[in-house]
């Protein structure tokens, strides 16, 4: 029997990650908190380094290594360079929160990492081994990040209920794909494909398979009725780890269900798409109704989150290619939206002030009238209003929907997508025309107003010019 050595390049960006968050976990030892800066330069770096290492791939033709359970194709690639941005920019937001609340120490930064690790992980999954390692390592490293400030009883009890929700999500995951595995004798997607076109999608104990799968996957993305725990995590975390949770991992659960739905079980679509139906309306309508009530800005953008998650599926279940391409879209557009909203709130706080009340942002166009209209770009974007760059994802996703001839779930979405806009608005609102409580300055560094002025930009800029960034996810799908 002749030994295969496995194509080790394939995998090269995820090795990078691995040896530079090891590599920072063992330097960071030997650092004092005046020198803590280095920590967050190599983290930065790790970055970077995976970045060009996706980069020098692009759009090769789908390699598959590691005896069919990894595989490094355009959409794996092109998600993880989002990812990369995503998390180099949270890094970059959270440096100086975190030195003004005593929690600038190198635990944020490695599981920062081994959470980019994780999600990479899942990403390049061809195998359902390597789908449930990756999220593992992705969730074992945000309960972490969670509760991170340990003087903090809010946090340590959203840490617990994500830690105890999450072990029941991942429990109903494996067994589900238990279940596929019994039936197809494989735990290799395409191969599961490919068992179950031949078992028929009559096959009870497959359809039972996919709901505890579908439970899983909603669980993880935060869909009604699985959202529990959206609201408790975003108003408990730091904000440092909040917008970390809130954008990145978001991406790697799209790339999840692209991977098991879509290239392991496209031929349960009939069933799948019924349950998603379901958890897009569910999630629209809570998601929109309830972030109406709330006065805690962290909640009411977990409410938000929620019901973006509505629209995100919608692309999914419309089962077409270009479908799958504007739920992309929707995903990397919401990242950067997220990323965004609550790198204001960061900016808004200082220490011993956490800016998460709708009330802080009263007044804010005299207190600063440039980051006042930086956040009515990201506000004006959430709530889809046009030639910003959320409604081009929204109507995307509508007309994917539509060209499967599902209308009436167009027009429902719509109608919550109205009702939405009220929340975000209300914001504009209270920065234009009420007075300001606090009227001091600002006081951040200026890393992060250039980046945080950047990152409202690229959405005004991009909104303008949509095509590109659609045509880069067309592109990574396989289309033309």
């Amino acid at each position: 029997m002749e030994f295969e050595i496995p194509n080790m390049s394939v995998a090269l960006p995820e090795m990078f990650i691995l040896g530079m968050a090891c590599l920072v976990l063992v330097i960071d030892l030997f650092l004092n908190d005046k020198n803590r800066i280095v920590t967050y330069l190599l983290a930065q770096a790790a970055l970077v380094g995976a970045a060009m290492a996706s980069l020098g791939h692009q759009f090769g033709t789908p390699e598959i290594a590691f005896s069919g359970t990894f595989v490094r194709d355009g959409m794996g690639d092109t998600l993880k360079l989002f990812i990369y941005i995503s998390v180099f920019v949270v890094f970059l937001y959270s440096r100086s929160y975190l030195q003004a609340r005593n929690l600038f120490k190198g635990e944020f930064y490695v599981l920062g990492l081994f959470g980019v690790l994780g999600m990479m992980v899942m990403v390049s999954a061809h195998s359902l081994l390597t789908i449930y390692l990756g999220l593992e390592l992705l969730s074992l490293s945000m309960y972490a990040l969670v509760a991170m400030n340990r003087d903090s009883t809010l946090a340590s009890e959203a840490a617990m209920k994500y830690f105890v929700l999450g072990a029941l999500a991942s429990g109903m995951l494996l067994y589900g794909m238990s279940m596929l595995y019994g039936v197809t004798g494989s735990l290799e997607l395409s191969q599961i494909g490919r068992g179950v076109a031949a078992a028929g999608s009559g096959d009870m104990v497959l359809v039972f398979g996919l709901v505890f799968t579908v439970v899983g996957l909603a669980f993880k993305l935060g869909a009604v009725p699985f959202h529990m725990w959206v609201p408790d995590v975003y108003q408990g975390s730091p904000t440092a780890v909040t917008v970390y949770i809130g954008s990145a991992p978001k991406i790697a659960a799209f790339a999840m269900v692209m991977r098991l739905l879509v290239d392991g079980l496209e031929g349960l679509q009939e069933h799948w798409q019924g349950m998603l139906i379901i958890l897009v309306i569910l999630s629209l309508a809570i998601g929109n109704i309830t972030a109406i009530a709330q006065t805690n800005i962290k909640r009411m953008l977990a409410y938000s989150t929620i019901a973006h998650v509505g629209y995100l599926l919608l692309g999914v279940l419309s089962g077409t290619q270009s479908g799958y391409a504007s739920s992309m879209f929707y995903t990397i557009v919401y990242a950067l939206m997220s990323l965004g909203g609550f790198g204001m709130i960061m900016l808004l706080s200082r220490a011993g002030f956490e800016a998460d009340t709708l009330d802080d942002f009263k007044g804010l166009n005299e207190r600063s009238p440039w980051f006042a209209f930086m956040m009515l770009i990201l506000m004006f974007s959430m709530a889809g209003v046009p030639v910003f760059l959320g409604f081009w994802a929204k109507l995307s996703v509508l007309s994917a929907v539509v060209e499967a001839g599902m209308v009436w779930l167009a027009v429902v979405a719509v109608i919550f997508s109205i009702i939405g806009a009220f929340y975000y608005l209300r914001i504009v609102k209270l920065m234009y025309f009420d007075k300001p409580e606090d009227s001091s300055p600002l006081d951040s560094e200026i890393d992060v107003r250039v980046m945080l002025s950047a990152n409202s930009l690229a959405i005004l800029a991009l909104g303008l010019f949509p095509g590109a960034l659609m045509g880069l996810c067309i592109r990574a799908l396989g289309g033309a």
